[in-house]
């Protein structure tokens, strides 16, 4: 199947697109790394925001403070969540069981 050649309009009109939704993704993970927001209302936003339901688990995890590539896939290994899934994906099950996993680390980190 091949796709239509795009106008030039149509081009740039994807590429903003593409560019809007890289920042709504960049400043979701910048505030869940500074702890603005909870892992629980980014996936809850997923739902609804494009944008947002496309971004990878990995790198969502991976913004965390002191998660890396090799505790991110541990965490998401734990939970069941395969390594391509994105927010829109999961099940919600792998939604709940994420947060409560998560809830729980950052409680215990804290104290």
């Amino acid at each position: 199947m091949t796709l239509k050649p795009l106008t030039a309009q149509e081009r740039a009109a994807a590429l903003a697109k593409a560019a809007q939704a890289r920042t709504i993704r960049a400043e979701a993970k910048s505030k869940l790394k500074n702890g603005n927001t909870s892992i629980a209302a980014l996936i809850e936003a997923a739902a609804t925001e494009e944008a947002l339901g496309r971004l990878k688990v990995t790198e969502l995890l991976e913004s965390l403070p002191g998660v890396g590539q090799v505790r991110a896939r541990a965490i998401m290994e734990q939970v069941g969540i395969a390594s391509t899934r994105r927010l829109r994906g999961l099940g919600i099950h792998q939604r709940k069981a994420l947060i409560e996993l998560l809830d729980s680390n950052i409680l215990q980190a804290r104290s």
